[in-house]
């Protein structure tokens, strides 16, 4: 049988006798706490220095309900592509006017990037100011949905 001999016993004669540095033997009560104890107390200090915005809140955050998050597409988007939507039967036509919901492609605003080539009917939850007069101008409209 093997027995295992103390660290103190093997270490007779050595400076720190397996205690490390002279620092006592830290434990917890040595280093005057474990973790982030003691930082509004005897540890002020270095909080101050290390961590000073430690205590208190700060910033805000808005609910996420409040939050509408805006999947935009431009006009120009729009006349570049009206062949593939009419093909893929998502535009349609209506009365010699291109019909196009553009909650079918996954957006919810359009934008007033470029401009239309013909007259279309374009229905989205949300259109800018700009997008609105181009639209007009080319002799379409923009329904709100």
């Amino acid at each position: 049988m093997i027995r295992k001999t103390k660290k103190i016993r093997k270490q007779r004669g050595s400076r720190s006798v397996g205690g490390g540095c002279t620092k006592k033997r830290r434990g917890a009560g040595h280093r005057g706490g474990r973790g982030l104890a003691g930082g509004n107390k005897h540890l002020k200090t270095w909080m101050v220095i290390n961590d000073p915005n430690h205590f208190g809140k700060y910033g805000f955050k808005r609910p996420q309900k409040t939050i509408q998050k805006f999947n935009p597409i431009n006009l120009s988007t729009i006349n570049d592509n009206v062949e593939k939507y009419l093909d893929a039967e998502i535009a349609t036509k209506e009365d010699g006017q291109i019909v196009i919901d553009i909650t079918e492609l996954g957006y919810n605003k359009v934008l007033g990037k470029g401009s239309l080539s013909e007259a279309m009917t374009i229905k989205a939850p949300q259109f800018s100011k700009s997008a609105i007069a181009k639209i007009e101008d080319a002799g379409g409209v923009a329904e709100i949905i």
